[in-house]
């Protein structure tokens, strides 16, 4: 009877999956309820005050975690060796459990997690779309429109050029931010404030952004920023070029107000970046916005029509786009490959079927607001 009680509290573990998968599935067909009592209820409230309780600390707790999941899973693995290995020598009998026991341990625990991702913040995929929110009609990029994305793009080069005029260059000749991280996370908070009066679903007391003191090593991941729904925290790569850093941190504090999707998230950076009345925020949103709207055209028109565009790039401009591929160039290999991988599955997974290329939709949004002129934020 006690080992049917034991494989019976085992099956009751296990149910966190299949719970998350329901829940998942399930409200996937409610938007408009995950939006009114989910997204901009439970969710965001559990989100805003646990990122204001964890932004006392000054560094990310996040991170903290992280490290010691590694550090607990490696000291795990070579107690599990050494273990085997010491059977091995002495001849003991195999003991009951061992390995598979782990792993099973293991599932559990990935499953309980999974759940409370789902209850906390992973709800937040099947809320209403941002066009919705935002009343842009979407339509994609097709042969038709080609036209007009050639005119977004054209608009994009114009506004970097003259924003780049006046910003100030490192030793290389590339953008520079005074305080760097610090001066960002800074007034990143108050671009949002300034958004909130274009899309009210922004507004929000949140903690500030947070800086990853292992961004070196996260580069090899190909990673410039992640969302840590368990703590609220918006965590930042610090040692990415500084023309990405406010865009990147607009586009972890989107996360953080419950855009979960990342070609949203994306947009919503361009809106909040776009707000702010300091001029390198507004060229990062503009420069990101550009990156994306150029491989879309690179992606649909004869290549000599898009060169003909990045001739019109300013000098500066091509030192910080040559300065982001440089950057990343050296961080490419077989961590970036797996960590795309995994990303990509987990995209998949919360039905962005584009996997890694939902990044680029951003294109669509950017065009519907080209058409519906709102905020004139191409000028």
């Amino acid at each position: 009877m006690a080992v049917r009680k034991g494989k019976k509290s085992k099956l009751v573990f296990l149910v966190f999956w299949v719970l998350g998968l329901l829940l998942s599935w399930a409200t996937a067909f409610i938007p408009r309820q995950v939006e009114d009592y989910y997204a901009l209820g439970f969710s965001k409230l559990l989100s805003r005050h646990l990122s204001l309780i964890t932004g006392i600390v000054p560094f990310s707790l996040a991170e903290l975690i992280v490290w010691l999941l590694v550090i607990g899973l490696i000291i795990g693995l070579i107690r599990e060796v050494l273990r085997k290995l010491k059977s091995f020598i002495k001849k003991r009998p195999k003991k009951e459990g061992g390995l598979f026991s782990n792993l099973y341990k293991l599932l559990v625990f990935l499953g309980i997690v999974y759940f409370c991702f789902i209850l906390v913040w992973g709800l937040n995929y099947n809320r209403l779309s941002f066009a919705e929110i935002a009343g842009l009609n979407v339509q994609g990029v097709s042969a038709e429109e080609l036209e007009e994305l050639e005119e977004l793009c054209e608009k994009l080069i114009m506004k970097a050029n003259v924003l780049r005029t006046d910003l100030e260059e490192n030793e290389r000749g590339v953008l520079e931010i005074e305080g760097s991280f610090q001066t960002v996370r800074s007034l990143a908070p108050l671009a949002f404030s300034k958004a909130t009066a274009i899309y009210p679903e922004l507004e929000g007391d949140f903690g500030k952004p947070k800086p990853v003191f292992s961004s070196k090593l996260m580069s090899y991941t190909g990673i410039s920023g992640f969302y840590f729904p368990f703590s609220g925290e918006a965590n930042v790569n610090i040692d990415i070029p500084a023309s990405m850093l406010p865009a990147t941190t607009c586009h972890e504090m989107a996360h953080q107000r419950g855009f979960a999707r990342e070609d949203e998230a994306n947009y919503i950076a361009w809106v909040a970046c776009n707000s702010s009345d300091n001029p390198a925020f507004r060229y990062s949103g503009t420069l990101s916005a550009l990156i994306h709207a150029m491989n879309a055209f690179y992606e649909n028109a004869p290549d000599n029509r898009a060169r003909m565009l990045q001739d019109e790039y300013s000098e500066g401009v091509c030192r910080d786009l040559q300065d982001i591929a440089q950057y990343w160039k050296k961080y490419e290999g077989k961590v970036e490959e797996v960590t795309s991988d995994i990303n990509d599955a987990y995209l998949k997974s919360n039905r962005q079927e584009e996997g890694v290329q939902s990044y680029g939709r951003m294109v669509d949004l950017l065009l519907a607001e080209l058409k519906a002129e709102v905020g004139k934020r191409f000028i």
